[in-house]
């Protein structure tokens, strides 16, 4: 079984949906053995629309996707926990173990600047988590 990104957004709606999206596309272009999740602590009922059109133009399929609440299992099993919102205290978790992208626009008022950032973040740390496994 391959090893477990976890990306948290308070709604499971956008922003973690994306970054899910991204990092599962390049992952898989990469052949790192790791796949992305994303889950929320106030789940919404369904992913934004405008995500999905806007990563279908992209050739990323999220529509099936269904916003769900985190759970402490797979924060305890996630090998790294990335967040775009949600909080240790409000997770459970020691604060150490996330890494907080807290640069990232509201995807309701920026959604193309949103989905720039995520990328480029998501992009970096294919790079990054690349090197590692080459090595």
């Amino acid at each position: 079984m391959a090893d477990r990104i976890l990306f948290l957004c308070p709604h499971n709606a956008a922003k973690g949906v994306i970054a899910a999206a991204y990092f599962n596309h390049f992952a898989q272009q990469s052949e790192l053995p790791l796949t992305a999740d994303s889950a929320g602590t106030e789940p919404s009922e369904v992913v934004a629309p405008n995500v999905v059109t806007m990563l279908n133009h992209e050739g990323i399929d999220v529509s099936q996707h269904q916003p769900r609440r985190v759970n402490t299992d797979e924060l305890a099993v996630a090998k790294r926990i990335i967040s775009m919102g949600c909080t240790a205290e409000e997770l459970g978790i020691e604060a150490e173990r996330i890494e907080q992208w807290s640069d990232i626009p509201m995807v309701s008022k920026d959604p193309n600047g949103a989905r720039e950032a995520i990328r480029a973040h998501v992009e970096r740390l294919i790079a990054e988590l690349r090197k590692r496994y080459e090595s």
